[in-house]
C-alpha cells in the first residue's frame, strides 16, 4: 500500500467488537444524515457570488482567487478524502507527494474541462468523488489486504485526483463565466483552490498529530475510518440517487 502505513496491521490493535461496531454503526448513520444535509450547500456559492462572478467581464483574479479557497475550505467530499489520504502519513515528505499527486490531478482537469468546455454529469462526478472516499477509508482499514489485493495507493490518488477536478470544473462551468479573461481567471480560481487545501491540511495534520501522540488513535483508527467510509458511502449515494433522478 506504500508509505501509508498501516497502523492497524503494525500495532495489531483490537478490533472493535459487535456491540460497539453497532454504536458506531448508529453514529455512522446520524454523521451521514449530518453530511447529506451539509453536501446539498457546501458547493454551491451565494446567489450573490454568482451574480457578481457571471457579472464579470475580464480579469479578475482576487475574487477569483476567493472563490476557490472558499470552495476547497468547504467542500466536505475534498477534506473527508483527503483525510483519509494522508491519515496513516507520519512523515511531510510522504504526506508532499500524496498531496502533490492529488493537486496534478485536480488541476488537470479543473483546466482541461473548463478551457475545452467539456465533463460529466456533475452528480455521477460526485458520486465517484463519494466512492473514493469509501476506497481510501477501506485500504486504510486493511480491506483490500485482506482481501489478497495490492493497490497502487499513488496511482489511485492520481486518478481519484482528476475526478475531483472534474467536480471543480463541473461547478466553474455551471457559472457561465466570460471568456474574457477566463485563463487569468482560471489559474487564480486554481490557486485559491490549493491556497485552501493547503490551510485545511494544516488543520488536520495538527489535529491528526495531536490524536496520535495519545493512546486512543491506536483503538479509535479503525473506527475513524469506519466513519470515513460510511460518510463516503452516504455522500455516493446521495449522489447517484440525484444522477438517476435527472
Amino acid at each position: 500500500m506504500g508509505p501509508a502505513m498501516n497502523l492497524l496491521h503494525d500495532a495489531g490493535p483490537r478490533l472493535p467488537g459487535r456491540e460497539h461496531l453497532l454504536r458506531l454503526a448508529a453514529f455512522a448513520a446520524l454523521a451521514m444524515l449530518v453530511l447529506i444535509s451539509a453536501q446539498a450547500f457546501a458547493h454551491d456559492m451565494s446567489q450573490a457570488n454568482k451574480s457578481y462572478v457571471e457579472s464579470i467581464n475580464g480579469p479578475a483574479p482576487v475574487p477569483f482567487f476567493y472563490l476557490g479557497a472558499k470552495h476547497m475550505v468547504t467542500g466536505i467530499d475534498h477534506l473527508l478524502f483527503l483525510t483519509g489520504v494522508i491519515f496513516f502519513l507520519y512523515r511531510l515528505r510522504d504526506i508532499v507527494i500524496y498531496v502533490s499527486l492529488f493537486t496534478l490531478g485536480h488541476s488537470t482537469t479543473l483546466m482541461a474541462g473548463v478551457l475545452l468546455g467539456t465533463g460529466l454529469n456533475g452528480s455521477l462526478v460526485d458520486a465517484i468523488i463519494g466512492f473514493s472516499i469509501v476506497y481510501k477509508a477501506f485500504e486504510n482499514m486493511g480491506g483490500f489486504q485482506r482481501l489478497g489485493y495490492s493497490i497502487n495507493t499513488k496511482l489511485a490518488v492520481l486518478v481519484f485526483g482528476l475526478f475531483h477536478g472534474m467536480g471543480l470544473a463541473t461547478k466553474l462551468q455551471d457559472l457561465n463565466t466570460s471568456a474574457n479573461g477566463l485563463l487569468v481567471n482560471l489559474i487564480s480560481f486554481n490557486v485559491g483552490v490549493e491556497a485552501g487545501q493547503v490551510i485545511a491540511l494544516a488543520i488536520v495534520v495538527v489535529l491528526l498529530n495531536f490524536w496520535r501522540a495519545t493512546p486512543s488513535f491506536a483503538r479509535g483508527a479503525f473506527a475513524a475510518n469506519l466513519l470515513l467510509l460510511g460518510a463516503g458511502a452516504a455522500l455516493t449515494i446521495y449522489h447517484l440517487a440525484g444522477y438517476f433522478a435527472s
